[in-house]
C-alpha cells in the first residue's frame, strides 16, 4: 500500500483500524511492516530477509513481491506453532542480527542463508533456541571485514577517549584505520520488559555461522526481565 493512502492522524487520534485498509482474515494480526523504495525498478537489486519466532530465516529477492494483489499474497510458509516476527530489506553484503527473548543473540552473514526462489518454504534455521525461548527481533547490519584483533583494538581505542574527545591509545591501529572503522560503526540498543536498556557497539558481536546458540546480548535478571526489542540506533 502506498504511504499517502494511509490516513494522517494527530498525536491524540486513535488511528484507523487496519481492517479498513487491508483485507485481513478473521484472527489475523499485523506483526511487522517494512517501508519499500518508491522506485520498483530498484527492487531487483535488493533482497528481503524474513525471521520467525522459532528462529527460522529466509532470503528472497525483493522483486518476488513486486506484484502483490489487493487481497495479499502468501509470503512465507509457517509451522503451526510459529509466527513471523520481522521482515527487513538486505543485500548480499549485509549481516543478520537475531535477538531472542531470553537474552541471547546471533550475528551471521546474509549469504549464509541461500537465496530462495519460491515463497512456499519455511526457510532454514538462523538461531538455535533454548526451551521456551523465541526470537523477538531482527536487525540488518553492515558487514565489516575486520579480524578479531583489529576489532578489539578499535574497541579499546574507543574506551580511551579523554574528556576533550581525543584518542589517547590507538593500540595497533593507525589513525586512518581507526577513522575507517568509525565510519562503519553501528550501535545496538537492547530493551527489557521492565524498562531497562543497554547500548552496545556492534563490533562487540562477532560474526558466526547461522544456526548456533549465539552469545549473551543482555542479562535477563529478575530486575531486567526478558528482552522485548533490540535495534540499531545513532
Amino acid at each position: 500500500m502506498k504511504v499517502y493512502r494511509l490516513p494522517l492522524g494527530s498525536p491524540q487520534s486513535l488511528g484507523k483500524a487496519i481492517i479498513n485498509l487491508l483485507p485481513l482474515e478473521e484472527g489475523e494480526v499485523i506483526y511487522t511492516l517494512m517501508p519499500l523504495p518508491e522506485e520498483e525498478e530498484s527492487w531487483s537489486e535488493l533482497e528481503v530477509m524474513f525471521a520467525t519466532a522459532k528462529g527460522n530465516v529466509r532470503r528472497n529477492l525483493l522483486s518476488d513481491f513486486s506484484n502483490v494483489k489487493a487481497n495479499g499474497k502468501i509470503a512465507m510458509k509457517l509451522d503451526e506453532d510459529d509466527q513471523l516476527v520481522d521482515v527487513r530489506i538486505c543485500t548480499p553484503d549485509s549481516d543478520v542480527f537475531l535477538a531472542a527473548r531470553g537474552g541471547k543473540c546471533i550475528r551471521f552473514r546474509a549469504t549464509d542463508v541461500r537465496l530462495f526462489k519460491g515463497r512456499d518454504s519455511s526457510g532454514v534455521r538462523g538461531m538455535k533456541l533454548g526451551k521456551g525461548d523465541s526470537v523477538i527481533g531482527m536487525s540488518i547490519l553492515k558487514s565489516v571485514e575486520a579480524d578479531t584483533e583489529t576489532r578489539d583494538a578499535y574497541l579499546r581505542a574507543r574506551k580511551s577517549i579523554d574528556e576533550a574527545g581525543n584518542i589517547t591509545d590507538y593500540g595497533s591501529l593507525t589513525p586512518e584505520q581507526y577513522e575507517a572503522l568509525l565510519q562503519d560503526e553501528e550501535v545496538l540498543l537492547a530493551i527489557t520488559e521492565n524498562g531497562y536498556g543497554k547500548r552496545t557497539n556492534a563490533f562487540e558481536y562477532r560474526v558466526t555461522n547461522r544456526g548456533g546458540q549465539g552469545i549473551i546480548n543482555i542479562e535477563t535478571s529478575d530486575r531486567n526481565g526478558d528482552v522485548v526489542a533490540t535495534f540499531p540506533i545513532t
